[in-house]
């Protein structure tokens, strides 16, 4: 990521954000004006919203310039179509692609899977859970403020339980449980580490290798918690990252077949809905990409109601 920040400082102090920025930076006034208005400049910390504010004296001011190589003025993508699974008055559950931002990134570059609900909504939609950008797959929200708490919640105490598949480097045991703690990785920013060396949160994960060829293993994901990049780092620990997760080893290719993204799918969510209790089974179908590596397999891809792995 690429920013500049200042204090608001001699001539800054009182300016208008845009003309301070603009000054600042040696940019064009409209170009200011558009990094405010998609939401890419900061002040003391939070999003501003008005470019003529007026700037307080020793004020932080923090421009977003550049983001996953892209600039926030350049134009966004096309918005893929929003894939519904379920949706009634209280919840709505899409599959989201890979490649796609679950939320509004810093310098809101690219468009992300809350604003597409929100389009669709007309109003903004309540963020329970998220995926990583790479990863495809099963993602509700809440349509009101009572039933986004209480999904939330069901995350939060792990009774919303989930499945995933991925594809991964051969070798994988058969099947169990990792139980290691996970801590941010002080040598290598952005990612985190399975052990338990440091003082890590707790999370635990079952799986099932549901193929273990020569070049690769897919394998079934149970996390009965959901830690941040906990599937990927617990299978690091076990030596068989994620096919085409670069941030943690993974490799680019298994024999013949490339791995186009990090091949991690959220295909199966099971949880009691917000008002009623009653079950919500939610499924999203395998992606094309990772498909291939099933099909290549010959391994048939589990369906129907989430089962524990045999830990023993």
């Amino acid at each position: 990521m690429k920013r500049r920040t200042f204090r608001a400082e001699g001539a800054h102090a009182g300016r208008a954000l845009v003309d301070a920025v603009a000054a600042e930076l040696a940019l064009p006034v409209a170009d200011v004006r558009r990094l405010v208005d998609v939401g890419a400049v900061y002040v003391a910390g939070r999003r501003a919203r008005d470019g003529a504010a007026r700037l307080q004296p020793a004020q932080v001011v923090t421009v977003v310039l550049e983001e996953a190589g892209q600039s926030p003025l350049e134009a966004a993508k096309p918005a893929a179509p929003l894939r519904v699974l379920f949706e009634d008055e209280d919840v709505i559950a899409v599959d989201k692609p890979a490649g796609l931002n679950a939320q509004p990134t810093e310098g809101r570059v690219g468009g992300s899977l809350v604003d597409l609900v929100s389009e669709h909504l007309g109003r903004q939609a309540g963020l329970v859970h998220r995926l990583d950008r790479e990863t495809s797959g099963v993602t509700v929200f809440g349509k009101t403020a009572a039933a986004t708490s209480a999904l939330a919640e069901a995350f939060r105490e792990g009774t919303a339980r989930k499945r995933y598949l991925a594809a991964t480097g051969p070798g994988l045991p058969a099947g169990g449980t990792v139980d290691l703690p996970l801590s941010k990785d002080p040598s290598r920013p952005g990612r985190w580490r399975a052990t338990r060396a440091a003082n890590g949160v707790p999370a635990w994960t079952d799986y099932r290798t549901l193929f273990a060829g020569d070049a690769f293993c897919l394998v079934e994901l149970l996390p009965r918690t959901g830690r941040t990049h906990q599937l990927r780092a617990h299978l690091t620990a076990l030596g068989n990252p994620i096919l085409g997760d670069a941030r943690y080893g993974g490799a680019e290719s298994a024999g013949r077949l490339m791995a186009p993204r990090c091949l991690l799918h959220a295909q199966a969510l099971e949880l009691g809905h917000p008002r009623t209790g009653r079950p919500l089974r939610l499924e999203a179908l395998v992606p094309d990409d990772l498909r291939a590596f099933f099909e290549a397999a010959k391994v048939r891809v589990p369906e129907g109601p989430i089962v524990a792995a045999d830990a023993s």
